[in-house]
């Protein structure tokens, strides 16, 4: 008689890392990066429904390590995401992330995904959505500053759903600005390395600035911004880490997701905790304004929030479906009884001494 196998409650669906760039590949980084924009979008036009809280954040000398969870009352997403600047000197990643999606009728988890590509998606994703609403008309041109592993996502993304068709890259590791223009070559795009920030707003209509340094920095100086640009800022993401000159807020109407999180983590913790700002959820529900003028600067002073990576999660499951790269975990503990979780224990040693 051999060991009991795990009974049908004990699997939970889970997309590792190689399933998860099989899936991408079979759909496509582009029709991935649009399906994922509704979804997204989806979700913020329901934001009342949603439970929201600041992400919890461990902050350390060397980097900061987070949970961030919400729910909307019939499932509950988290997700666990890092962010160390210096990993990259070891050879790791900069952040790395997984993801949980529960049923709340039962608690159990119905989904465990790696979230470390599922981000870089879902963040792509939310800044073209976001730029939508915000971009000026006719908006074809778009600075890239930093050229991590954010941005080919963000770069195809504002392609497939803005519509940018010429994307200027910078950043102070040359080798960094090479890899981008090496990876994005036929993907549509005119790509132009540039040799400073300067040089990559030229003729930009929308500038995204996605730089790693844990530190207030300046990236954009109040002289590089002209009217009538959409800014994507995404890299400033927790407490004393920016990229933007304190005066390019005071020009600019901002918008953010969540203003509890991004007064501690944003741009706008340089600005007063009363200055104003927009909701981008209200903007897309029509409660709000976005773009009035084609002078305005507008502002996205992105952080990430949980609600992101619950639509990202939601996606995913649905994927499933017409792409079943999964493998079950035995990862809950499914006795016959479930008042005898120790009697499951030793009649399991029993079978297995008989084994």
């Amino acid at each position: 008689m051999s060991p009991p196998k795990p009974g049908p409650m004990s699997l939970v669906p889970f997309v590792s890392v190689e399933n998860m760039m099989r899936i991408v590949i079979e759909r496509g980084v582009e029709h991935m990066l649009v399906e994922l924009a509704d979804f997204i979008e989806e979700d913020f036009r329901r934001w009342p429904q949603f439970d929201k809280t600041p992400r919890v954040a461990a902050h350390s000398p060397d980097g900061v390590i987070e949970l961030m969870p919400t729910s909307d009352g019939r499932s509950y997403g988290f997700k666990y995401v890092n962010g160390h600047p210096n990993n990259v000197r070891s050879g790791r990643q900069t952040v790395t992330a997984f993801g949980v999606l529960s049923d709340v009728g039962t608690g159990y988890p119905v989904l465990l995904t790696e979230m470390t590509i599922l981000t870089a998606l879902r963040t792509a994703a939310t800044s073209a959505l976001v730029a939508k609403y915000l971009t000026p008309k006719g908006a074809k041109v778009m600075a890239m500053i930093g050229n991590g592993a954010q941005s080919e996502f963000q770069c195809l993304a504002f392609k497939a759903i803005c519509g940018i068709e010429t994307v200027r890259l910078y950043d102070i590791e040359a080798k960094a600005t090479e890899k981008a223009v090496r990876n994005l070559q036929g993907k549509g795009l005119d790509v132009v390395a540039c040799k400073d920030g300067e040089e990559a707003m030229e003729g930009a209509h929308i500038i995204t600035t996605c730089t790693a340094d844990k530190q207030f920095a300046t990236i954009l100086t109040d002289n590089m911004v002209g009217p009538g640009v959409h800014i994507n800022a995404i890299g400033g993401d927790c407490p004393g880490k920016t990229e933007l000159h304190r005066d390019i807020l005071l020009r600019s109407d901002i918008f953010v997701e969540f203003p509890s999180q991004t007064r501690i983590e944003g741009e706008i913790q340089q600005l007063p905790e009363d200055h104003p700002v927009t909701e981008i959820w209200q903007v897309m529900t029509g409660e709000a304004v976005g773009r009035t003028s084609d002078k305005q600067i507008t502002l996205f002073d992105s952080v990430g929030f949980a609600t992101e990576d619950f639509s990202a999660l939601r996606y995913l499951k649905t994927l499933l479906k017409e792409h079943p790269r999964q493998d079950m975990l035995d990862m809950l503990a499914d006795p016959d009884d479930p008042r005898d979780l120790f009697g499951m224990i030793e009649r399991y040693g029993k079978a297995a001494e008989a084994f």
